[in-house]
C-alpha cells in the first residue's frame, strides 16, 4: 500500500493531499520540524523531526518505490527518486530521473544569483491553477502507483 509523505513545513497544498488521501484511503505522513495541526483521521500521521535537515533525512530514509513524496525541495526529490519513489512539487510538476539533474543545476545557479544580489525574492505564490494541476497530478500518480 503506498504512503504519501509530505515535506510539510512550507507545503501550501496539504489540504489537497488530505482530500485525495481520503478518496483513495491512503496513509499520509505529514513530516515537520515542529508540531502542526492535521485532520483527525487514522489515515493521517504527524511525524515531528526537529533539527536542520531532519525532515529531509527522515523522508528520504522511509520513502520507497510505491510511495509518493510531496516536496519543493529539489535535493530531497533527488534522494527520493534514487529510492524509486514518485515525487511531485506543490505546483503539480513531477520530478523524474531524466530532469532532476537539470533541476539541481538550476537550483544551484539561482542560489548563486541570489547570493550575489542579482536575483531577489522567491517563487511566485501558488495560484488556483497550480492547485488544480497539483490535484490532477496527485490523482494521476496515485492511480499509477495502485496499478503497479
Amino acid at each position: 500500500m503506498p504512503i504519501i509523505y509530505i515535506d510539510a513545513d512550507a507545503c501550501p497544498v496539504k489540504e489537497e493531499v488530505y482530500k485525495v488521501a481520503r478518496r483513495y484511503e491512503i496513509h499520509v505522513c505529514v513530516v515537520s520540524r515542529t508540531h502542526m495541526r492535521i485532520p483527525s483521521n487514522s489515515l493521517f500521521e504527524l511525524v515531528e523531526c526537529p533539527g536542520f535537515g531532519a525532515v529531509d533525512d527522515w523522508i528520504a530514509e522511509k520513502a520507497g518505490d510505491k510511495d509518493i513524496v510531496i516536496t519543493a525541495d529539489i535535493p530531497l526529490a533527488a534522494r527520493c527518486l534514487e529510492k524509486e519513489a514518485r515525487v511531485i512539487d506543490p505546483r503539480g510538476n513531477p520530478f523524474s530521473e531524466s530532469d532532476i539533474g537539470s533541476a539541481l543545476a538550476m537550483r544551484e545557479l539561482m542560489a548563486d544569483l541570489r547570493q550575489d544580489g542579482t536575483v531577489t525574492g522567491g517563487p511566485p505564490p501558488i495560484t488556483s491553477k497550480d492547485r488544480s494541476r497539483f490535484l490532477s497530478k496527485l490523482d494521476e500518480t496515485v492511480n499509477a502507483v495502485q496499478r503497479g
